[in-house]
């Protein structure tokens, strides 16, 4: 099922991707895609592989730690990109090649801690709530660079760039301006010595064409690539 479906869908969405970015004047290949399959069972994931998907995203540390167990670490690059609560720190640590959604800096402190005790750097994305949504997660835009000039002194810890989720509205001149927010942020980021994230973690199946227009570097796309998930 999901082999069929993803002969189908993938190559769509690609296209749609390499649209976007030429219509922003971005080179191809500029924009990684990140393929969230979570809740989806684990012939998903190897139909994913097999489509040659090799970036993979799920939500739930718990998730994330089986399929890596019956799949291996080095089968793909593992994105966690849902909330992670601090007590977790060990283990998304220990299956997770990068994180989305460091979004507080008691949760940097503990991936830090849990890192230097591995001998290992985990690599982080600073989440940002560029939308100013109360049920979303993250920094607010005005206190996201001081936070990250703190993360920055961290060892074991590197920050690679920032996230944010937009609003799930159809309104694109919102979508816009939360995905511009972002690209603010990043560039005020920019003038913090040592700073050298890149990413841009941005656009979701329902928006991912908008934010790769503004800037995006990393889409996390789901439902369009599995469909509905399971319950």
């Amino acid at each position: 099922m999901y082999d069929i479906r993803l002969r189908e869908y993938l190559p769509r969405i690609r296209e749609a991707i390499e649209n976007a970015a030429r219509r922003a004047g971005r080179g191809e290949g500029e924009v990684t895609l990140v393929a969230v399959t979570k809740s989806h069972p684990l012939p998903a994931l190897e139909a994913a592989l097999s489509a040659g998907l090799t970036d993979l995203g799920e939500n739930r540390v718990e998730e994330m730690e089986e399929k890596v167990r019956l799949l291996g670490r080095d089968v793909a690059t593992w994105h966690m990109v849902g909330h992670v609560q601090s007590r977790k720190a060990r283990q998304v640590v220990d299956v997770a090649d990068l994180v989305h959604s460091v979004d507080t800096v008691k949760l940097g402190h503990r991936l830090s801690s849990h890192s230097v005790d591995r001998g290992r750097v985990t690599s982080a994305l600073v989440q940002v709530n560029a939308s100013g949504e109360d049920v979303k997660s993250g920094f607010e835009p005005g206190e996201a660079v001081e936070a990250i000039h703190e993360l920055l002194e961290l060892p074991g810890l590197k920050i690679r760039g920032l996230m944010t989720m937009a609003p799930f509205l159809e309104d694109e001149k919102i979508l816009r301006s939360a995905f511009r927010g972002l690209r603010r942020v990043q560039e005020e980021a920019g003038k913090i010595p040592g700073y050298q994230g890149l990413e841009l973690s941005m656009g979701m199946t329902n928006d991912f064409e908008l934010a790769v227009e503004e800037g995006s570097t990393m889409v996390r796309i789901g439902t369009a690539l599995f469909g509905e998930r399971p319950r």
